[in-house]
């Protein structure tokens, strides 16, 4: 070989040799960087993650073996129903006045001589109708006991009279 090729393969060599390099740094960097990582697998397969997230979702009881192993677990009781007001006032505190209080969708506030004069002037039987099947107006949506369907129609009708009371 001549001096020019032998060049030429000592630079070729010298830069395969830095790449190399560069390369094994580089793996070094990425297992003490990716060390951390590796640490938190082994904790979550100890844990019997890896278990869990394979189980199969489904088993099949059959008849004449023993599947005590596949009782059902009792499922968690829904809370307690909050309980009903007992009378006008207190269905106007908890239901009515959502929207009577500040006069939402065009209800009348509650007190507001001049907003109940004509709605009053059509009678209690004509209140007693909106609250209980809803209505729909000029001035806005009344629904249907005030939604909240549980409600019996006489603590509507006494929750009527508690705002039409008020507005007296």
């Amino acid at each position: 070989m001549t001096k020019p090729d032998y060049h030429v393969v000592n630079v070729v060599s010298i830069v395969i040799g830095v790449l190399v390099a560069v390369a094994v740094l580089l793996f070094a960097l990425a297992r003490h960087i990716g060390g951390a990582f590796e640490a938190r697998e082994v904790m979550a397969e100890e844990a019997g993650d890896v278990e869990r997230r394979i189980a199969p979702v489904g088993r099949v009881a059959i008849a004449g073996r023993d599947n005590s192993a596949l009782a059902i677990a009792a499922a968690a009781r829904a809370p307690a129903p909050a309980a009903l007001p007992a009378n006008g006032e207190e269905v106007f505190k908890t239901v009515c006045g959502t929207c009577h209080g500040p006069g939402l969708a065009g209800a009348p506030k509650f007190g507001d001589h001049a907003a109940w004069a004509a709605r009053l002037a059509e009678g209690r039987p004509t209140l007693y109708q909106h609250a209980l099947a809803g209505y729909q107006g000029k001035a806005g949506v009344m629904p249907a006991k005030g939604g909240r369907p549980d409600l019996s129609d006489d603590l509507i009708r006494q929750a009527v009279d508690y705002m039409v009371k008020g507005a007296q």
